[in-house]
């Protein structure tokens, strides 16, 4: 009987992999969101008018990018607990012949709303990104033809 609790415990798992892979993609990210923040505090003294204005614009964005990143990073390693929690659970159903599937499936429901939630948050902020890098218009000058 072990053998099949281990098998039902193989699709958690499969699913604490991807939360790992997503949070590895965070990470990264926030490390390059706060090298660009570390860049704009440096800049935020030596502008000024509107290169400075565009500067508070970009470190405001920053900040909130920083706030959604680590938002669901926090979420992602809820949802990773939660995850594992379950695995324990389904052992411990099969190791003591407790029933406790509908714990275990309570759980993994949470895990899998806190992975949503935490990729909603990943979304709005590859959304405030790609804002950012919007080109601005006197940059483009559209009114010229080339």
């Amino acid at each position: 009987m072990i053998a099949h609790t281990i098998q039902l415990a193989l699709a958690p798992v499969f699913v604490l992999v991807a939360i790992g892979n997503i949070m590895n993609i965070l990470s990264s990210r926030l490390g390059r969101i706060v090298d660009r923040a570390r860049t704009l505090q440096r800049m935020h003294g030596e502008t000024k008018g509107a290169a400075h204005d565009r500067v508070v614009l970009e470190m405001r964005s920053v900040d909130q990018r920083i706030e959604l990143n680590t938002r669901a990073i926090k979420l992602l390693v809820m949802a990773g607990l939660a995850i594992g929690t379950t695995v324990a659970v389904l052992f411990v159903e099969e190791i003591f012949n407790v029933p406790v599937e509908r714990i275990a499936a309570g759980i993994f429901l949470l895990a899998i709303s806190l992975l949503m939630w935490g990729l909603w948050l990943f979304l709005r902020e590859t959304q405030v990104a790609a804002e950012i890098l919007r080109i601005p218009e006197d940059y483009l000058e559209s009114h010229r033809e080339l």
